[in-house]
């Protein structure tokens, strides 16, 4: 039987529930929903990295970036993302700014399968991302 590993990155402050940003047992990494909020720094709670829906998509991004590098991956595995968004009207420029950022990666894999649905989310927050990923 395989262990299963919590992955916390150091950018990560602890989680404010009972739950892990990311878990991996075996070849399968699963990255919990990850909002826009700045690298963890002591002292400060957890900031979101803007107002506007890019500067929070890209900080989320990243976000689940440094989950999935702890754990061993990285874009090339995720085989799932799902993307949370609080307003329907966010749709069209989450997708431009979803396309350049993978654009940007150099990703040799074919792209994730994705799913978009709408949520609230805590005041402030404009959009959430979780990635299912299979290594190897």
């Amino acid at each position: 039987m395989t262990d299963k590993t919590a992955l916390t990155p150091a950018t990560h402050t602890t989680p404010p529930a009972k739950f892990s940003h990311g878990v991996r047992k075996g070849n399968i990494l699963q990255v919990a929903g990850q909002v826009g909020f700045l690298p963890a720094e002591e002292g400060r709670p957890p900031t979101p990295a803007g107002p506007t829906l890019r500067a929070q998509t890209l900080q989320t991004l990243a976000n689940v970036k440094a989950i999935l590098e702890e754990g061993g991956s990285g874009w090339d595995d995720a085989m799932m993302i799902r993307v949370y968004l609080t307003d329907t009207g966010h749709f069209a420029e989450m997708n431009e700014i979803y396309n350049q950022y993978f654009e940007e990666q150099g990703l040799t894999a074919p792209p994730a399968a994705r799913t978009t649905v709408y949520v609230g989310l805590p005041a402030g927050l404009l959009v959430e991302i979780d990635v299912l990923a299979v290594l190897g």
